[in-house]
């Protein structure tokens, strides 16, 4: 039985800046992940604070928000067979440095914060984050 899922994806602004995005869309590409719909944004500090807003009482949050909003980002609809966690998986750990060899983070990302991506945690989050910027 296949398990066709959607999910999120946001190339961050270190890795536009970089001129990244087209390496990472790769990656999706390779992973058998069907880029379903994209757009290059920038978003505002306080849509940055809404859409982080699950983690607003961790002492990250300031810094996530005001650097998801300092530059352009590719925001982007995957889909595909598992779609959810095979994104996680080629996205890698959070901290670049734990990341396993191949993966996203640990080629592009610089450091936990710059990372790189982001990607939907589960269907719920999925579901939520889609249609923040695909409503």
């Amino acid at each position: 039985m296949s398990n066709i899922e959607q999910t999120l994806s946001i190339i961050k602004p270190d890795a536009v800046e970089r001129n990244l995005a087209e390496k990472i869309k790769e990656k999706f590409l390779e992973n058998e992940l069907i880029i379903k719909n994209q757009k290059k944004i920038q978003i505002t500090r306080e849509e940055a604070a809404e859409f982080y807003k699950v983690h607003q009482t961790k002492p990250f949050y300031d810094r996530l928000c005001n650097y998801l909003s300092s530059g352009p980002i590719v925001v982007m609809i995957l889909e595909g067979e598992n779609a959810i966690t095979v994104n996680r998986k080629i996205m890698g750990a959070t901290d670049p440095k734990q990341a396993d060899d191949g993966t996203i983070r640990k080629e592009f990302g610089i450091s936990i914060d710059k990372n790189s991506v982001h990607g939907s945690d589960s269907q719920d989050n999925a579901k939520k984050e889609i249609n923040f910027f695909f409503s």
